[in-house]
């Protein structure tokens, strides 16, 4: 565990010890967070890198079951008190709350969509014949097949591990013909020019709370804690918990085929609905459940949490539980 320095405030106020995984995207992720805690809490804030069990595994992600994988280490910081606060990757949590922890904060959500990095600027539609896109995720796995199959293409899904550079490397050195990953990682590492296509809801469903970072605290920690839910955006609240208590009410993991998006609907200037999508597939993309529910914009976590498990109930009686049992790619 090694910590950033951070010059001391004025008054010498103590700095914030945020623990944040090693890797560049997550570096990345937790000096934009450092920064909103800073301005609200006037405190000089250090990172602290901590390495989890899904950054010295070699195994695919779906095989170790992707769910907390990136985050026990990090929550184990938290309730020893080595660190005060903790920056994940919303979609990496776990759906159960943990005991002694609090989500003090969910910060305005990037773009929630996947981004094709393809040779030659292709698009999804222009990939050759037999063409080879990594993903380590089953989700990704199963729509891009059907996708593919919708418009006759044939492709093949290939299964990757490694940070955004090693996967984007995959195509640059020809072993792939392009690579699937998360828009709002390539936008905060500067890197969302390489994308050669921004992939469409209407194809690609992203996992739930893609986009979004969660900010963690000890639940203890009850004036910090305030301090945190100054950085959080209700709209992106509201959404993240349909999508997460979608996947929830499935009893599927992080690892599983599922993709969920609730978009805020208005008129441009006003937010009036919520509409949520969610679906499952199996990984060669032959079936997919997918079904949508719009209504007005929930008027607290509790209502959003109402919506994904209705949603859920009307995906598991269209048979989504038989779609989840496959792990491997």
């Amino acid at each position: 565990m090694n910590a950033t320095p951070s010059p001391a405030a004025s008054g010498g106020a103590p700095p914030l010890r945020l623990g944040t995984r090693r890797s560049a995207l997550a570096m990345a992720q937790s000096g934009l967070v450092a920064d909103l805690v800073r301005d609200v809490t006037g405190r000089p804030v250090e990172l602290v890198e901590i390495t989890t069990y899904g950054d010295t595994s070699r195994e695919h992600l779906a095989q170790i079951g992707g769910a907390g994988v990136f985050v026990s280490a990090l929550r184990e910081a938290l309730l020893r008190g080595e660190i005060d606060l903790a920056v994940h990757s919303l979609k990496d949590l776990p759906t159960a709350e943990p005991e002694g922890l609090a989500l003090a904060a969910v910060p305005r959500r990037e773009d929630p969509r996947d981004a094709l990095i393809a040779r030659d600027g292709l698009t999804f539609a222009q990939l050759p014949p037999g063409a080879r896109i990594g993903t380590g995720s089953p989700r990704r796995a199963a729509q891009l097949n059907a996708w593919a199959r919708s418009l006759g293409l044939d492709i093949e899904t290939v299964p990757i591990r490694g940070n955004v550079g090693t996967r984007i490397g995959y195509v640059r050195s020809g072993r792939l013909d392009a690579v699937v990953l998360a828009a709002a990682g390539l936008t905060r590492l500067g890197r969302i020019g390489e994308a050669t296509e921004l992939l469409d809801a209407d194809h690609v469903l992203p996992a739930p709370g893609q986009g979004a970072l969660a900010v963690e605290c000890a639940a203890s920690s009850a004036s910090l804690a305030a301090r945190l839910a100054e950085i959080d955006d209700p709209y992106t609240r509201v959404a993240v918990t349909a999508e997460r208590s979608l996947l929830a009410a499935l009893e599927a993991g992080c690892s599983a085929p599922v993709g969920a998006l609730a978009d805020l609907l208005g008129d441009g200037q006003v937010v009036t609905e919520m509409r949520l999508r969610g679906v499952v597939g199996t990984l060669d993309g032959t079936t997919l459940v997918q079904l949508s529910t719009t209504g007005p914009v929930p008027a607290s976590p509790g209502d959003a949490a109402d919506l994904g498990r209705v949603l859920a109930a009307e995906m598991l009686a269209k048979g989504a539980a038989g779609l989840m049992g496959e792990r491997a790619l």
